[in-house]
């Protein structure tokens, strides 16, 4: 869509709201794809085949917690042995449900933003119903996105005074922004320890049946195993992607299965862990088993990346599948080890080997290889697409991102951080070398995530959902009671290994508010060091400079105003193109802006000046294409501009409408328009194609019905055209940003050594953009912040 915004910049008072649709080819694979998850009555079938599908993407993580939980609850041994095993069972049966089930399934799962997940989504759901954003150069036009999506309320409701102490004070914004990148470092940090935990916890199959094997080995293993993991990430996951549902579905019916069996022939007497009396009882041992709860806690360990691995699949795909098949396997999974410690109680250190029957260890083995590798591919994918939404809100360095599939667009490949995963991740292994520590940072990494969406969920329920306050406290209550019992214990064991997801989030946080804050102080500097209009219009429409032919693309972040490096430029060199575009790339708190309202276009001074400004939205899900495809877009955007500007010009009623048929494509063109003061808006939308536009002003005698030319109308497109023609070339801002001489000393550091480090090592912005090399031209500044 081209919309022509409010033109405040032009000496002529007239404000244009133009609106155009634009068709793009899609994937037609992936159209059906994403149909068929937002379809609101699927078929039963469809529900199914998608819950199926959801196996491999969202609950690898969580499946494989039997392979290391009894390990990590007692690594020393059993001290009361039915009772301890019991008891630490009852606790896993109820954290599964009150956590995993209740919290996360049946309420957060809700909370997704148009299916996307993680904590990210929860924050744009708040940024659209708060104003809290830090997104410095939104505009009101972008509150009107049919992907916004906003509800109203009284402001004398509970959500209109929850709104309002948000947005009183800065601190209140911060805070919640802070919040969102320690749940973001968190499961970063998830991302390195769930494939390290995973693959070693697999591994050590291989020395249950080979027990005077050296650990070395092991280690070696599942070292291999992660560096194959990590060196196949470019090649994406859509070609192996079919393989991850029945994997998994064989590993729940496989550990479901053995589950039963030991139930049935150890003791089925554990079967009393339902009973919430056994957790009374355990708890009531003191120290150890208060102590033991970190190692139980591993038990809920991928519900996050549960709620971040949300896609293409609905909600109630997703709910399915964990009640009917991935709650229950886990439950009898268990209940089965536990039977099976209970009368071998030496072997709980080794329990889910040691309880496979030996005519199926080896198969058993393969598939648990197998589903850790999916469970780790899962976490590794949920890693990319949460640092992409942090990359698009401003909040993290600028980073390569690859599309690895064309039919899944959801599929990407960071190479930057995929390498700083592998060293990470192999770092944990080989310097623990054990499950105990990895499993301790793990759960420090799991339950602090917990708490920041627990905390968010709160305002999302009071704020979006308008919940009563009466169930936003049973549901605040019950979490944190469970989740701040668990941190309880883990965070008394930061000596022991919960320091590494610890040290790694302090690193990356960080990183994460620097890059924010030296972005918003960038913007803050560029707002006022804007060019003047009266300056602009005294240069005429020749700018005072020669104008050649060509197009100029000057990139800047501003999404209003002629930006400091216009005037920068035109004061350092003789010449500037006949054409000036202004085009601004910004990224949204929204998951994605439809093809149909990505551009704003504006006219910037009278039109013998030909400039214009181009704002180019997006989502943070969406894929800012190449130089070709982007530079077409923002050409057929201000033709379709121009040609509608004319023709609102050139009709003499206050009122009046347009309806054209263009005889070539059968699109129609309609226009319903209306005089309001100062102002001009279109009331319609326009639908047409790429090309049908411009033959529709060149060639509408022969092609289009009910209308006539404008030869003004007629010169400017083919101006436009002729310019286009002649060469474009992309002007950048090369900019050096420091810290101003009255500056205390921490904001020195963090600008002039964090920020500049930080934007020397990050990407190219010309990278970022796309941007030819050859057609690309630099323009140095120093920003003084």
């Amino acid at each position: 869509m081209v919309s022509a915004a409010s033109n405040d910049e032009t000496p002529k008072g007239n404000m244009w709201d133009l609106e155009q649709k634009l068709d793009q080819p899609m994937d037609e694979e992936a159209g059906r794809l994403r149909s068929v998850c937002r379809e609101k009555k699927s078929s039963s079938l469809a529900i199914l085949q998608l819950a199926f599908q959801s196996l491999g993407v969202v609950f690898g993580d969580l499946g494989t917690s039997p392979l290391y939980v009894f390990y990590n609850t007692f690594p020393h041994g059993l001290k009361h042995e039915d009772d301890d095993i019991v008891g630490a069972l009852s606790l896993i049966i109820y954290s599964l449900t009150l956590i995993a089930l209740l919290k996360y399934v049946l309420v957060v799962l809700r909370a997704n933003d148009n299916g996307q997940g993680g904590t990210f989504a929860l924050y744009s759901l708040l940024c659209r119903h708060a104003n809290i954003k830090t997104i410095a150069n939104q505009h009101r036009t972008d509150e009107e996105l049919t992907t916004y999506s906003r509800w109203s309320f009284e402001e004398q409701s509970l959500a209109g005074k929850v709104k309002r102490w948000l947005e009183s004070h800065a601190i209140n914004k911060n805070a919640i922004l802070i919040l969102v990148l320690i749940g973001t470092c968190m499961m970063i940090g998830d991302g390195i320890l769930t494939p390290a935990i995973s693959v070693l916890s697999a591994a050590g199959g291989i020395k249950e049946d080979h027990p005077k094997m050296s650990t070395d080995v092991v280690i070696i293993v599942a070292v291999v195993i992660l560096v194959g993991l990590f060196s196949l990430q470019h090649y994406g996951t859509d070609r192996v992607s079919w393989l991850f549902a029945p994997v998994v579905f064989l590993w729940f019916i496989v550990i479901g299965s053995i589950g039963a069996l030991n139930i049935w022939k150890y003791d089925s007497s554990v079967l009393k862990a339902f009973s919430p009396v056994c957790i009374y009882r355990y708890l009531r041992r003191g120290d150890r088993a208060w102590a033991s709860l970190g190692g139980i806690m591993l038990s809920i360990t991928g519900t996050e990346a549960l709620f971040a691995d949300l896609c293409h699949f609905p909600v109630l795909a997703v709910q399915l599948a964990f009640i009917l098949l991935v709650f229950p396997c886990l439950l009898l999974a268990y209940s089965g080890q536990a039977a099976y410690i209970t009368r071998n109680p030496g072997h709980v250190v080794d329990a889910f080997y040691r309880s496979i029957p030996g005519n199926v260890y080896w198969p058993v083995f393969i598939v648990a290889t197998a589903a850790a590798i999916v469970a780790s591919q899962a976490t590794i994918s949920a890693t990319f697409s949460i640092i992409k939404q942090a990359l698009a809100l401003g909040c993290f360095p600028r980073v390569k991102v690859v599309h690895t599939s064309k039919k899944f667009f959801g599929q990407i490949y960071i190479p930057a951080i995929n390498w700083v995963l592998m060293v990470l991740c192999i770092a944990v292994t080989a310097g623990f070398k054990n499950k105990t520590q990895i499993g301790l940072a793990y759960g420090t990494a799991v339950v602090i995530d917990m708490m920041v969406t627990t905390l968010l969920m709160i305002l999302i329920m009071l704020m979006v959902w308008r919940s009563h306050w009466i169930l936003v406290f049973a549901f605040a209550s019950l979490s944190l009671t469970v989740e701040l019992t668990y941190f309880s214990s883990v965070i008394l064991k930061i000596d022991q290994g919960g320091w590494v997801p610890l040290g790694v989030a302090a690193t990356i946080l960080i990183i994460m508010y620097v890059w924010h804050y030296g972005t918003m102080k960038r913007y803050e500097f560029e707002m006022h060091s804007r060019v003047s209009m009266v300056w602009i219009l005294g240069l005429g429409p020749s700018l005072g400079l020669v104008r050649v032919p060509g197009v100029g693309f000057v990139y800047t972040e501003l999404a209003s105003g002629v930006p400091h490096i216009f005037s920068h430029l035109i004061t350092n060199l003789p010449a500037i193109h006949s054409v000036v575009v202004l085009v601004c790339v910004k990224f949204l708190p929204v998951y994605t802006v439809p093809i149909e309202e990505r551009v704003l276009v504006r006219r910037i001074g009278p039109k013998s000046f030909h400039m214009f400004r181009c704002v180019a939205r997006y989502g943070y899900k969406d894929l800012h294409k190449r130089d070709d495809d982007f530079e077409k877009m923002l050409f057929d955007s201000i033709s379709a501009f121009v040609g509608l500007e004319s023709m609102m010009e050139y009709s003499d009623s206050d009122n009046f409408s347009f309806d054209m048929r263009d005889q070539n494509t059968s699109k129609s063109i309609t226009l319903d328009t209306s005089d309001n003061g100062d102002s001009l808006t279109v009331g319609s939308i326009v639908e047409l194609t790429d090309s049908s536009l411009i033959g529709s002003i060149e060639y509408n005698k022969n092609n289009v019905k009910g209308m006539t030319s404008h030869n003004g109308e007629e010169d400017e497109l083919d101006f436009l055209c002729r310019c286009r023609d002649a060469g474009v070339v992309h002007i950048l801002g090369n900019t050096i940003t420091r810290a101003r001489r009255d500056s205390g000393p921490l904001k020195r550091v963090a600008i002039d050594y964090i920020y500049t480090f930080l934007r020397k090592i990050c990407t190219e912005n010309s990278v970022m953009l796309h941007v030819p090399h050859e057609s690309m031209l630099n323009v140095g500044q120093i920003f003084y912040v």
